[in-house]
């Protein structure tokens, strides 16, 4: 998979949203003892599993489609189908939520899909509204 760079907190991953309308940062960190993705967001940190990429290319190669991101803040429920419905499912492969930080593990598909578009793992579309994604 083509890196751009290391994804590190000195050299993180310089990303926009899928409407390209707001940047922000992410790059891989250890915490405790779990690999996690950090999404800094303005001053706000999310942080989410690593295993997210490998989980979520391998559910989009089965999907063999374009499948909807739906992206929704963790207080509201993801529309069914969507990449952000399928990151907090008790049918994904963790059985929940990817995201790690109560009250800010919503949002999977809003942050997620550009950084396997920059890993090279999904291509994601960049229109006003209603975006989707798919494995490559």
């Amino acid at each position: 998979m083509p890196v751009s760079k290391p994804g590190t907190p000195e050299d993180p991953w310089v990303l926009k949203t899928p409407p390209q309308t707001s940047e922000y940062e992410m790059w891989f960190e250890r915490v405790g003892d779990q690999d996690v993705i950090v999404c800094k967001v303005g001053k706000t940190i999310l942080h989410y599993d690593r295993r997210c990429l490998d989980d979520l290319h391998a559910m989009l190669v089965t999907a063999g489609d374009w499948v909807e991101l739906g992206s929704a803040d963790e207080q509201k429920d993801a529309k069914p189908g969507t990449v952000e419905a399928w990151g907090r499912s008790a049918d994904n492969p963790v059985g929940g939520w990817y995201g790690l930080k109560k009250g800010l593990r919503g949002r999977f598909g809003m942050y997620v899909p550009p950084l396997m578009e920059e890993l090279g793992l999904a291509e994601v579309e960049h229109n006003p509204r209603n975006n989707r994604m798919r494995a490559v």
